[in-house]
């Protein structure tokens, strides 16, 4: 079974910033294309950021273009999200996902889940 396990979320005010962070096995995460999606209450869970499994390539949601950046370790087989000039509208779970497809074309191109960590943006 593959574990993906996130970590960084929390409570911050409108325009402060989070870091999320996305273990796993080396065994898996050397291989996989890997990106982060976010739900919020009510809400279909969508796509926020994809990066290639060499890292040369990464891929964002317009809406958090320019605020977000997707980075990854594959010495530590980590995966990461620096959040910057947050909103309240980026309230969500957010989900460390895998694949060996293109996430960005949907939440069913992801082979593997993280339980997901929930992050509070008040105004």
């Amino acid at each position: 079974q593959v574990q993906l396990v996130e970590s960084g979320g929390g409570l911050v005010q409108a325009g402060g910033s989070l870091r999320l962070s996305c273990a796993t096995s080396a065994r898996i995460f050397g291989n996989v294309v890997m990106g982060w999606f976010r739900q919020a209450p009510g809400k279909e869970r969508e796509f926020v950021a994809e990066i290639s499994w060499t890292g040369g390539n990464t891929y964002y949601a317009d809406s958090v273009k320019g605020r977000f950046t997707i980075d990854r370790d594959n010495a530590k087989s980590t995966l990461y999200l620096q959040m910057n000039s947050l909103k309240p509208e980026d309230t969500a779970v957010y989900y460390c996902a895998g694949g060996y497809t293109q996430l960005r074309l949907g939440y069913s191109r992801a082979s593997f889940w993280g339980q997901g960590t929930q992050v509070t943006v008040s105004s």
